[in-house]
C-alpha cells in the first residue's frame, strides 16, 4: 500500500499548518537544538518553540492512511515514497531490486531501495506508520517528474504486478507533481512544496 512522501523543505512550520488545516494531526516532531536531536510533540505549538532555532530532522502529519514527513531543507527536495508491506512481500521486493541493480538499505524498522531516478523508496512492515487502515483516507495515486523516463516499468518489475498506481513525466526537477488523496479536500490545493493535491470521493 502506497501510504507516504517525505520532502525537505525550507517551508517546515508553512507545511505543517498546511496539513494541519486539512485535517492532518502531527504526531512527532524531531529536531536538534543545542547540539542534540530531541522531541518537540504536540501539545506543545510553534509558539512554544518558535524563537528557538530547531533544525528540524522530521515532522510527521498523518491523517487514516496517510502519513507525510518532512525536515528542513535549505532548497525544496522530494526524498522518497513510501509503501506498506508484508515482510514477505519486502523480501520479494528487495530480490528484484538486486536482480535490477539497484541500491538495498536494510534497516530495523524500515528499508531503503535507492532508485536511479534520485529518490529513494521506503519499504516499511510495521502498521503502527499508519492511523487507520479502513483507508477512507488514503493515496490513490502520485503524479511524479523525474529527470529520465522509464519509471513506471522500473516500478513494475520491482514490485510485480502492482505499479501502485505512480505515473510520471520527464522534467528538468524531481518532484511529486500531484498526489490524489481520497476523501480529502474537495478542490485542487498544493502545499507549499509544490505538490498539487486533489481529492477523489471513489473507492
Amino acid at each position: 500500500m502506497l501510504f507516504h512522501y517525505h520532502f525537505w523543505t525550507p517551508y517546515v512550520e508553512e507545511t505543517e499548518k498546511f496539513y494541519l488545516e486539512n485535517g492532518f494531526r502531527i504526531s512527532q516532531r524531531i529536531g536538534k537544538y543545542n547540539g542534540d536531536f530531541q522531541a518537540f510533540n504536540p501539545p506543545l505549538t510553534w509558539d512554544d518553540f518558535r524563537e528557538k532555532k530547531i533544525l528540524f530532522r522530521i515532522i510527521e502529519a498523518r491523517k487514516g492512511a496517510v502519513n507525510i514527513t518532512f525536515g528542513f531543507g535549505k532548497k525544496i527536495m522530494f526524498d522518497h515514497i513510501g509503501f506498506l508491506v508484508s515482510e514477505e512481500e519486502q523480501g520479494d521486493i528487495c530480490e528484484n531490486a538486486a536482480k535490477m541493480n539497484w541500491e538495498v538499505d536494510k534497516g530495523e524498522r524500515r528499508t531503503f531501495i535507492a532508485t536511479p531516478y534520485n529518490f529513494r523508496i521506503e519499504l516499511q512492515t510495521n502498521e503502527d506508520a499508519v492511523d487507520s487502515f479502513n483507508q477512507q483516507v488514503k493515496i490513490k495515486e502520485l503524479k511524479l517528474t523525474t529527470k529520465k523516463a522509464g519509471l513506471e516499468s522500473d516500478l513494475f518489475s520491482l514490485f510485480g504486478n502492482s505499479a501502485y498506481n505512480i505515473s510520471s513525466e520527464v522534467g528538468d526537477v524531481v518532484t511529486i507533481q500531484q498526489a490524489v488523496i481520497k476523501n480529502l479536500i474537495s478542490s485542487p490545493i498544493a502545499d507549499p512544496n509544490g505538490v498539487e493535491i486533489t481529492s477523489d470521493q471513489g473507492f
